[in-house]
């Protein structure tokens, strides 16, 4: 037994002062322990700093509160990242000056595949710094993809939509394409709803029974700026065309087809009960009397 501790006592020393020559730096089994005990130290201090500092703004300031705290702890998340990584190199001896090489290196890849990758990164810096997107936006893309922003990480951002899908998104994209933010700075939306009534309908009619059927939908906004109204748009081929224009409050903005189907099913029911009739495309035949004369010329005799 003791031969055998002393055996496990001389490989530990043996792996101990085991190490590998980079540069002016010597790197040994026991640094690259130290090393993986900081880094790991500081992701976890890291993520916490990034919970305290999201639920202490969150408490503080509201609802408000938590988008800043989202963004001031993910920056900071970051920041401990980097500060933990040049700590860990120093405790074990690497000279930082050796970097250098390794900068080169990282140069000529991501001339070659990581380009992408750091426009990512530097992007999602940029929405974080910026906080024109934020986390709770609800955003829609040029591609049409419509949802609430859950997360912005490192590379891309979370968009779930309203059907609980998970659209991973790059954060370049948002930096250079077209982003339409919902709920950017106001949290009130109006909606413009088009439907038609026959000609001939009375318009006045049509205005009242729509105007306070959509005051009936849950979420309608009626207010001193915001008031509904109807909008008379234009003669159609087959109708008058007409737009209902209302205000939903921010429990609706993040559900535009929901509310553009509960407006729908109110107008419906209320042109019904006035009897005001709804159109669809119609076309007259008309089919004049009169002769055709025809005549009949045998192919082997000459006209």
């Amino acid at each position: 037994m003791d031969q055998f501790l002393d055996w496990l006592a001389r490989m530990g020393h043996l792996i101990g002062d085991a190490a590998v020559q980079i540069g002016d730096s010597r790197v040994s089994v026991t640094s690259i322990f130290t090393l993986l005990t900081v880094l790991i130290g500081s992701w976890l201090a890291a993520r916490y700093l990034e919970r305290t500092i999201q639920r202490l703004l969150a408490r503080s300031a509201g609802g408000s509160g938590s988008s800043v705290g989202y963004a001031v702890g993910r920056l900071l998340r970051y920041l401990v990242w980097v500060l933990g990584s040049i700590v860990g190199l120093q405790l074990i001896g690497f000279e930082l000056s050796s970097l250098a090489l390794i900068g080169g290196a990282l140069g000529v890849g991501i001339g070659f595949g990581l380009q992408n990758v750091v426009a990512n990164f530097v992007a999602g810096i940029v929405l974080l710094v910026e906080r024109t997107l934020k986390v709770g936006d609800f955003i829609e893309l040029a591609s049409g993809v419509r949802g609430t922003i859950r997360e912005i990480g490192i590379r891309y951002t979370r968009v779930t939509t309203n059907s609980s899908v998970d659209v991973i998104v790059p954060n370049s994209e948002f930096t250079s394409q077209r982003v339409v933010n919902w709920t950017l700075d106001n949290r009130y939306r109006r909606l413009n709803i088009p439907f038609g009534v026959a000609y001939g309908s009375d318009k006045e009619v049509v205005r009242r029974a729509v105007v306070a059927a959509a005051k009936t939908v849950e979420h309608t906004v009626e207010d001193e700026h915001r008031q509904t109204d109807i909008w008379f748009t234009r003669f159609a081929d087959s109708a008058l065309e007409f737009e209902l224009v209302v205000w939903v409050g921010p429990t609706a903005v993040h559900r535009p087809g929901a509310m553009t189907s509960l407006y729908l099913w109110a107008i419906d029911d209320a042109l019904r009960e006035h009897s005001i009739e709804i159109p669809f495309p119609q076309r007259d035949l008309h089919v004049r009397s009169g002769q055709l004369p025809v005549s009949m010329i045998s192919p082997d005799k000459p006209a």
